[in-house]
């Protein structure tokens, strides 16, 4: 039997050496099968060559079976591959957010956003938009606090939250989002707790990290609207810039003391871009921060709700979005007032115009 595998392998080898293709080769190994039958059973018993090639027809009858059996699997897995049609690629961000918003609310949905739906610049439409909305709101604070769990509430499809700061107890007089029991947590962490309690349907990704120009520009790929609930000059600079250069809007919102301001910058739909309005950072100590000059508790929730309303109506694609314009809230004396914004010609971030 040893003299008959080795001739196969020969027949093998020397065909393959020859450049011969397998389905040719397979053909002679057939042949070198059938002949080593063909003398088992012909010839008598105790024959030499009968013996050189095995001595009974068994052992070569049973291997026969398994390769046939082998070939009968091997044909079947092809006939249920044909049948099974070829998975689809995956769908881009584009497409998927098309689909969200062609499908359906469910019954859920439709109870949980009845109010959203009721009105005539939200409807079903909107609501599916914000279902399929992306958006990314840098910091998890005062401001932050109010924006996501309203962008939680509003049903909007994935938040993400990027912070590289932990609770602290001085936090809990604004930062609404946060408890005492998580005191030391990262905010990021804390922020997705308390959204997921809210609206267990969002997505929430949170980040634990500070918003660098190195990853700005991967991470803001990921959505359609990025929100400033920070209180860092740098990290808005980062993230106007990297909005600019993707197209995206940029909702940003800053607070001192008793006073807010709030605008939409987006130079793709004709406003001014952050760089515009506020072309230099003021002098040290000249605007100083909350831990610094303090703040009323609420006035972060009144901003950050108006972050979270903004967002929606841009999603939604209701009303008239600030960009533009300026929003600014005195809560000492109760007054409000807008101020027309312009692009600034020449500015190094969009070019103006």
């Amino acid at each position: 039997m040893i003299l008959v595998l080795a001739m196969a392998g020969a027949i093998w080898g020397i065909g393959a050496a020859m450049g011969v293709p397998a389905r040719a080769r397979w053909p002679m190994i057939g042949l070198l099968y059938v002949a080593v039958l063909s003398l088992q059973v012909a010839l008598p018993g105790g024959h030499p060559l009968r013996a050189a090639t095995g001595g009974s027809a068994a052992p070569w009858l049973m291997l026969g079976g398994a390769a046939a059996l082998v070939l009968l699997y091997r044909q079947g897995l092809r006939a249920l591959r044909a049948r099974v049609p070829a998975a689809p690629p995956p769908a881009s961000t584009q497409e998927r957010a098309a689909q969200e918003r062609a499908a359906p609310l469910g019954e859920d949905e439709l109870e949980r956003y009845a109010r959203h739906i009721m009105l005539r610049e939200i409807g079903g439409t909107g609501q599916r938009r914000l279902r399929a909305a992306r958006v990314l709101v840098i910091g998890a604070g005062g401001l932050g606090s109010p924006a996501l769990l309203y962008l939680a509430a509003a049903g909007t499809g994935t938040v993400g939250v990027i912070d590289d700061d932990v609770v602290d107890a001085s936090n809990l007089q604004r930062q609404v989002i946060h408890a005492d029991a998580r005191i030391g947590m990262p905010k990021v962490f804390s922020a997705e707790m308390a959204m997921k309690a809210l609206n267990p349907h969002v997505a929430v990704r949170p980040y634990r990290r500070r918003l660098t120009a190195e990853i700005a520009g991967d991470l803001f790929a990921d959505y359609d609207l990025v929100i400033d609930g920070s209180d860092s000059l740098a990290a808005r600079r980062v993230a106007n810039a990297a909005c600019v250069a993707r197209g995206l809007p940029f909702l940003s919102a800053a607070i001192t003391q008793w006073e807010g301001q709030i605008s939409l910058y987006h130079p793709a739909s004709g406003g001014p871009c952050y760089a515009c309005v506020f072309p230099e950072d003021p002098a040290p100590g000249l605007v100083p921060t909350c831990a610094e000059a303090g703040v009323a508790g609420p006035l972060p929730g009144v901003l950050g709700a108006m972050l979270a309303v903004e967002a929606v109506k841009w999603i939604a694609g209701a009303g008239e979005p600030l960009a533009g314009r300026m929003l600014i809230y005195d809560a000492l004396h109760g007054e409000t007032r807008t101020i027309a914004l312009k692009r600034r010609p020449g500015c190094p971030v969009c070019g103006g115009a």
